[in-house]
């Protein structure tokens, strides 16, 4: 015996509802058939999953985790019924669109936002990961297409150019770098900086610049966001490297920006694909939109 999406609604059901009886009633089902559906689902799982009593049905502490993963196996199953149903009307599709830190908070939003006003029937999603993870998602297919920092990438990928940016050191402006227009990377180093999580590539190009100068990275301050790395400048905890299409848009006070003199601050964003001719159709739209002229307008 197997588990059956049919029992497993069910059983989501009466643990909703409390009771076989409404249950029945809204399904237009026997409920000596829905008894006899839950006990066999009892007995395949070799465990009690509900406590019936005159006072209606409650679930178990196994019942209660098991409804957990019910829902989730449930609402995969009717998320795969719809992929299948989009794919085949062509331009109704999901995309599953991977993009690092700096490319979700500037690039892709307007190019989301343009593309869904434009293909309305196709579904998105859009997550953010570490540039090296995305190459490597892309070519495992976990994902159509990618946004990632220009790095060496082993992943069996095809690239394309995307967008380039400039880096910049953001300081408070009482800071004793905030009389200056630029700044070398080393001259940074004797002050504290507030940094982005381990594992982007902005860290590590840090890291790396700082190891090269024979000195450290003085850091307190780790953050997930360049969202929150400005705010943490603005409030004086530090300095921070930040793309400059990352300062657009915050309502900063008490701040400057200086230019960052390193051959480095200039960065290249790529996109990722596995095979552009094997794309479904919905992904092929938005791999076309991402690379377009009208989609390279949307500069943020």
């Amino acid at each position: 015996m197997t588990l059956d999406p049919t029992s497993l609604k069910l059983f989501v059901q009466v643990v909703d509802h409390g009771t076989i009886a409404e249950v029945a009633d809204r399904e237009h089902l026997a409920a000596a058939g829905i008894s006899r559906r839950l006990r066999d689902l009892e007995q395949m799982l070799g465990t009690e999953l509900l406590v019936r009593t005159n006072r209606g049905i409650t679930p178990t502490a196994a019942g209660a985790a098991f409804a957990v993963s019910a829902r989730q196996v449930l609402d995969d199953l009717a998320d795969l019924t719809r992929r299948m149903r989009d794919f085949s009307s062509g331009a109704r599709g999901l995309v599953r669109l991977l993009a690092n830190i700096s490319a979700v908070s500037t690039f892709v939003p307007p190019l989301v936002a343009s593309f869904a006003a434009r293909y309305p029937g196709v579904r998105l999603q859009v997550l953010e990961q570490d540039s090296l993870a995305i190459t490597e998602a892309v070519a495992e297919n976990r994902a159509d297409i990618g946004l990632f920092t220009s790095l060496p990438y082993h992943a069996d990928i095809e690239v394309y150019p995307f967008r380039r940016d400039e880096l910049k050191v953001l300081v408070p402006e009482r800071h004793p770098l905030a009389a200056c227009d630029s700044v070398g990377f080393a001259e940074t180093l004797d002050h504290e900086h507030v940094v982005l999580r381990t594992g982007t590539h902005l860290r590590l190009q840090m890291l790396t610049a700082a190891g090269q100068a024979g000195r450290t990275l003085r850091h307190q301050i780790e953050v997930a966001s360049y969202d929150a790395l400005c705010r943490m400048v603005e409030c004086g905890l530090g300095i921070g490297v930040v793309p400059a299409g990352n300062l657009v848009g915050y309502a900063l006070t008490g701040t400057r920006t200086l230019a960052l003199d390193e051959p480095w601050a200039s960065r290249d964003l790529s996109l990722c694909v596995r095979r552009a001719e094997a794309l479904p159709p919905a992904a092929r739209l938005m791999f076309e939109h991402l690379l377009s002229d009208e989609g390279r307008a949307l500069q943020p």
